[in-house]
């Protein structure tokens, strides 16, 4: 007899990308698949998912998404290493006709709209953006947290010193947050829970050994999971491989077929593999793992459980 359904949130994927369109690389390579998508997503027992906002053309597209769908949920945000867009909108401003565009996102949403983010640091690609900018439209975003009192959908790359300095410096201003895609050390991992955060989980914190004795110290009750879609599946070289135990069938794009899966997208179902993978580092039942984080989610986030 099988088991009692899972309830599972997704809470981080970036369901606005073109390659749930179809779209590789500028080029169309199969059909729009995001129907089915979301259709395989809610079969597995996931019962919300939370698209991410990288910026404020991703937000809007995830608010239009989001209107159709009552499990569909959005953050509302800039990415560190987009944040030179505040300042281009309006050349030569100090990026407050973005910041107020995304207020109004928020304000005019509400309900739909349950974190502020994704906002954050990354010394990693500083290429796309420099260090002074990323840090200035970090703090400008953590004010979006106080006047709407959202959680925060966080980001940090290389950078956690500085990270967690304009975090504390900020206390007041925000109401929660989780560290999305955590791949940071234990003592990093051990600040941001004592700090009072959240931990996000998907398949680039489960690539190395090192990753995995990191997720093993992280309690319970301070763990989310995520996909990340369509990227940080969890892939065959990953130390995390050999735990995982649910395998969905899949196509090269170029030979896609309608219901199934494509080879290296990843996509919300697959919450279903960083949920084995955590439960067996964990040593706990794969039911009780989700319960659990369900409830630790539906906290945050502010929803009935």
């Amino acid at each position: 007899m099988a088991g009692p359904r899972l309830r599972l949130i997704d809470i981080g994927a970036n369901l606005t990308d073109l390659m749930f369109h179809g779209i590789y690389n500028g080029r169309q390579s199969h059909t729009s698949d995001i129907d089915g998508v979301l259709q395989r997503a809610y079969n597995s027992g996931i019962e919300k998912i939370i698209i991410t906002g990288g910026n404020l053309t991703d937000s809007r597209e995830a608010l239009q998404q989001v209107a159709a769908d009552e499990r569909l949920y959005a953050t509302v945000g800039c990415h560190p290493t987009r944040c030179l867009e505040f300042e281009q909108q309006q050349p030569g401003s100090s990026g407050e006709g973005y910041f107020q565009d995304l207020l109004s996102l928020i304000t005019s949403n509400p309900g739909k709209v349950v974190a502020v983010g994704e906002c954050g640091l990354d010394y990693d690609r500083l290429q796309f953006c420099p260090k002074e900018v990323q840090v200035k439209y970090f703090e400008r975003q953590l004010l979006l947290a106080e006047k709407t009192r959202l959680p925060l959908f966080l980001h940090c790359r290389n950078s956690f010193g500085d990270f967690m300095g304009i975090m504390k410096r900020n206390r007041a201003a925000f109401n929660g947050g989780v560290m999305h895609s955590f791949d940071g050390t234990l003592e990093e991992a051990r600040e941001a829970v004592n700090f009072g955060l959240y931990i996000g989980l998907n398949g680039c914190s489960l690539k190395s050994a090192q990753n995995l004795d990191v997720v093993k110290s992280i309690p319970i009750g301070s763990m989310l999971l995520e996909t990340d879609a369509p990227w940080c599946e969890i892939r065959p070289s990953h130390a995390s491989a050999s735990l995982v135990s649910t395998h969905f069938p899949c196509r090269n794009r170029d030979k896609w077929e309608p219901g199934m899966s494509v080879k290296g997208r990843n996509e919300p179902r697959n919450i279903l593999q960083v949920l084995e993978v955590v439960a067996s580092l964990k040593g706990m039942d794969q039911g009780d793992l989700a319960e659990q984080v369900y409830k630790n989610t539906c906290t945050l986030f502010r929803w009935t459980l």
